[in-house]
């Protein structure tokens, strides 16, 4: 299983990327926006697991986008917000 692993926090994306593949993923990590969909053209992803809140957007722009352009992935928020209409938006997406 591929996932794209989008999350700016260099440490948490390290980390994460090394749990993940030791769990046996392959794992595709950006650190923006941008960098998440050059990687959603031109690699085969299965899942993409990103952070809300980017530099350059959102994980929701990413994960649009990807529906957009008919891709057909498993989409997983991950963020440090507890808003109430946070999870709601992260549902609907």
């Amino acid at each position: 299983m591929r996932i794209l692993f989008v999350e700016d926090h260099q440490d948490t994306r390290q980390v994460l990327t090394r749990l993940l593949t030791r769990w046996g993923f392959d794992v595709a990590p950006a650190g923006t926006l941008k960098t998440g969909l050059s990687r959603l053209e031109s690699e085969p992803i299965d899942v993409i697991l990103c952070d809300i809140a980017l530099p350059d957007g959102t994980g929701y722009a990413l994960v649009s986008e990807a529906r957009r352009r008919g891709k057909e992935v498993v989409a997983i928020a991950l963020s440090g917000y507890n808003y109430p209409s946070e999870v709601q938006i992260a549902k609907v997406t």
